[in-house]
């Protein structure tokens, strides 16, 4: 991979994919796993998604190595090795965000997950109604109901278990970017502007 386009260092260009890519797979992940209707729509989007995302950030990262090697002594500082530092542990963030995202998506395909229990006071033994239909059961949860009736339920301590993990997981992806990017904001624009 060349470490220039049209003059401009590379890991500039690359970083913008990651950017993008990490946070929207890191949102994909989170609703797929705590909403069904996202798991349902998003499907394989979410993990390919984080798959993308898992690809571009060593070739940033080693991007952004070349870049620091083609810098003046004289003006390298701590801040662009704090940033450095920050972005050579990313690999793992990207590869667990991927992992869970995953794990969401096949999960989701083979079992339903199990409801989290329903506040005090709330009756779960009603049907759920769509206005205009007369106060009957609509065909959406009828499905629904069909296709929970057929599928192997999870656990609700594992559902809980994958919800936390996931949301967890992409709220820690999205952090840990956020401050690789704000080392390497520092770095280089402190004392510019």
């Amino acid at each position: 991979m060349p470490h220039t386009i049209y003059g401009l260092p590379t890991h500039v260009l690359l970083i913008h994919v990651v950017v993008v890519l990490i946070p929207l797979g890191a949102l994909f992940t989170a609703l797929s796993a705590v909403w069904p209707a996202a798991r349902r729509k998003l499907g394989f989007i979410s993990p390919l998604t984080c798959a993308v995302a898992l690809v571009f950030v060593p070739i940033t990262t080693n991007a952004g190595h070349w870049l620091q090697n083609q810098i003046d002594p004289n003006h390298a500082n701590q801040a662009i090795d704090h940033h450095a530092n920050l972005a050579d542990n990313y690999l793992f963030y990207a590869i667990g965000l991927f992992v869970i995202s995953a794990a969401v998506w096949v999960l989701g395909r083979r079992f339903e997950f199990a409801p989290m229990p329903r506040p005090a006071g709330r009756r779960t033994d009603a049907p759920e109604t769509v206005a205009g239909t007369g106060g009957g059961v609509s065909t959406a949860t009828a499905t629904r109901t069909q296709l929970q009736a057929t599928r192997t339920v999870l656990p609700v301590w594992a559902t809980a278990l994958l919800i936390l993990a996931a949301v967890v997981m992409s709220l820690l992806a999205v952090w840990q970017l956020y401050r690789i990017g704000d080392a390497g904001a520092h770095a280089v624009w402190d004392g510019i502007v």
